[in-house]
């Protein structure tokens, strides 16, 4: 999957599980609140002054990352 600025922040969130500390890292700590189910990306970002490209291009790196890191 791709992420989109125009996406809700809840389609992220339910699109890989580590969605949710890419926000958090980038302040957006307030993801449970009822904003996130209708909320673009791009719209949350910049209500927090957060860069929505940068936040976008992190969350498209959890496609990049292995899923386990243990090794």
């Amino acid at each position: 999957m791709t992420f989109t600025k125009e996406m809700s922040i809840y389609e992220a969130l339910q699109a890989h599980p580590q969605a949710r500390d890419v926000f958090i890292r980038h302040g957006m700590g307030c993801i449970s609140c009822m904003g996130a189910t209708m909320e673009s990306i791009e719209n949350g970002a910049a209500m927090h002054g957060i860069d929505p490209n940068g936040l976008v291009d992190d969350l498209n790196k959890l496609g990049e990352a292995p899923s386990d890191t243990s090794e």
